[in-house]
Parts: structure tokens; C-alpha cells; sequence
């Protein structure tokens, strides 16, 4: 089994909480979509960098939803994790699963264009 340091496990369980959070107390409808795909914390826990995406695409929205509720979303984090410091919460929309879906687009269609150049000849 691999050896975390202490700064992924923190960022792990930030990363659960947060994302529970939104789920379930954030009622903000720019919110409502997001998918929290990561958080990395910095090594003095002063601030963590919180990766998160939207499906369709509204990001922009979504970041100001996430800026906004950004304290609550910190003091939430206080009371269920005990640490000495409490990380400033950064919020950083996470364009890899975007990228993602358009390279398997772009694979099935080389995919169908190849197999309709097969059948020509």
C-alpha cells in the first residue's frame, strides 16, 4: 500500500466533506451540478485549491456559486475535521473530464471513419 503524506490524506477527507456539503447544504442552484474531482492542500495547510467540475458546461456560474458559499463551506469544515488551522478554500474549475469526453469523440469518429473506408473498398 502506498505511503500518503499527511497533506493527501487531509486533502482527501476535505475533498469527501466538500463534496457531501454541496450535495446536501448548499441550495444554491449554480451549485446543484458540480462534481468535486479533487482537492490539493498546501504544506502548511494555509490554503487548499479545491478542483471541481460541470457537465454542461457552466462552469463560470459554478465557480461563483462555489466562491460564494466559500465560508460556509469552510466553517462546515471546521466543525467536522479537526485540524489547528483551517485551509482557505480555492475553488478551480477541472477542464480534464471535458478534455476527456472530446478525445473520445474524436476517437469514435476516426474509429467510424476508418471502419466506413473499409467498407468502400
Amino acid at each position: 500500500m502506498a505511503n500518503f503524506a499527511r497533506t493527501d490524506r487531509v486533502g482527501q477527507q476535505i475533498q469527501r466533506e466538500i463534496a457531501e456539503l454541496v450535495r446536501l447544504q448548499i441550495n444554491d442552484p449554480r451549485v446543484r451540478l458540480v462534481t468535486i474531482t479533487g482537492v490539493e492542500v498546501a504544506g502548511d495547510y494555509s490554503h487548499a485549491k479545491i478542483f471541481f467540475t460541470r457537465l454542461d458546461g457552466k462552469h463560470d456560474e459554478a465557480q461563483q456559486g462555489l466562491d460564494r458559499a466559500a465560508g460556509f463551506l469552510r466553517s462546515q469544515l471546521a466543525r467536522s475535521l479537526k485540524l489547528r488551522i483551517m485551509p482557505q478554500l480555492h475553488f478551480v474549475y477541472d477542464a480534464s473530464v471535458e478534455r476527456g469526453s472530446h478525445l473520445s469523440q474524436l476517437i469514435d469518429q476516426a474509429v467510424a471513419s476508418d471502419h466506413h473506408f473499409d467498407e468502400e473498398k
